[in-house]
């Protein structure tokens, strides 16, 4: 009886959720999507939780569904996947113009010359990272402005 009055309990948080505001700090999926209230840690990471497990995020990135921005110039879905998972990362790198998630991401967008790769990222990092905020999608259409 316990466990049938909790999960009750958890449905009609969870739908009540529904009809909120939308979430900026887990990203789009289908958690996003279900859980729009991102008022507590606990529904933010339900969020996660769902985009992590249900493995919809990447797809929804790569095509534009579930709630996603599709970039302007889909690289690649593995490009496209590292940037999402390394953002924070990615960002530093890109700022001092050198480091390992820089190098990588070069790889997976076939960079011939990373050192150029690195520099270009550096000296365009403010049109690459336009704000605090900025999404996955965001930055590759802006890495693929100033690369193309």
């Amino acid at each position: 009886m316990k466990k049938v009055l909790v999960s009750i309990a958890a449905v009609a948080a969870l739908s009540s959720a529904v009809f909120a505001g939308v979430n900026d700090q887990t990203g789009c999926g289908l958690g996003a999507m279900i859980i729009k209230d991102d008022s507590s840690a606990l529904l933010l990471a339900l969020q996660a939780t769902t985009n992590g497990t249900s493995g919809n995020q990447t797809f929804g990135i790569t095509s534009g569904t579930s709630g996603c921005k599709k970039t302007k110039f889909v690289m690649n879905e593995r490009a496209s996947e590292f940037v999402a998972s390394n953002m924070d990362q990615l960002a530093k790198e890109a700022a001092i113009g050198q480091g390992e998630s820089v190098d990588t991401l070069a790889e997976l967008l076939n960079v011939k010359d990373k050192a150029a790769f690195a520099t270009t990222l550096q000296k365009n990092y403010n049109s690459i990272y336009t704000s605090s905020d900025v999404k996955m999608a965001d930055v590759l259409d802006n890495i693929a402005t100033i690369e193309g």
